[in-house]
């Protein structure tokens, strides 16, 4: 089951999302975190730069969940310019390790497609690292590469740099 958190809900999930990031970094997840990376610090990442922007209406948050436990989240974050009401970011999409290749994360997709399109938005843009598998999902989801911008992110495990391809996804099409 895929749900949109509110304030209260995300409070409850906390735990499990803490450990669906920490998971997925310790995995090789390149979402911006690189080892060592501990359960608290990835905690902090959801209460002090998630939940601020949950509280204030800035972003949705997406969980799906297997029984009472998260197993994977996305996020849907509108931009703010005047000249882009029209578009929103997606980002994180995390699926813990132990549940891959179940079909959460095209699940967690399509739900935040559906959230995009009742905000009006039309133009979803993501980056993800070049060498991700993530990118060939969302290829399968109809994304289209923009561009790479090589050395752009260091690699989790090692102080190398890599590729990340910026990819956009429209809509209305």
């Amino acid at each position: 089951m895929i749900t949109r958190l509110t304030g209260s809900d995300f409070d409850a999930a906390l735990d499990d999302l803490t450990d669906v990031l920490h998971a997925c970094v310790h995995d090789g997840a390149s979402i911006g975190f690189i080892l060592p990376f501990t359960l608290e610090d990835a905690r902090s990442y959801w209460q002090q730069n998630v939940q601020p922007g949950l509280t204030a209406g800035a972003l949705d948050v997406f969980a799906a969940y297997d029984g009472p436990r998260v197993l994977g989240t996305a996020q849907l974050i509108p931009a703010t310019m005047p000249n882009q009401p029209h578009r929103a970011d997606v980002a994180k999409l995390l699926v813990h390790p132990n549940a891959r290749r179940r079909g959460y994360g095209r699940a967690l997709m399509e739900v935040l497609f559906q959230r995009a399109r009742d905000l009006h938005r039309t133009m979803l843009v993501l980056d993800t690292r070049s060498t991700d598998p993530s990118r060939l999902l969302y290829q399968s989801l109809g994304f289209q590469i923009a561009g790479e911008v090589p050395n752009y992110c260091r690699n989790p495990f090692e102080p190398r740099l890599e590729p990340t391809t910026y990819m956009y996804k429209d809509l209305s099409a």
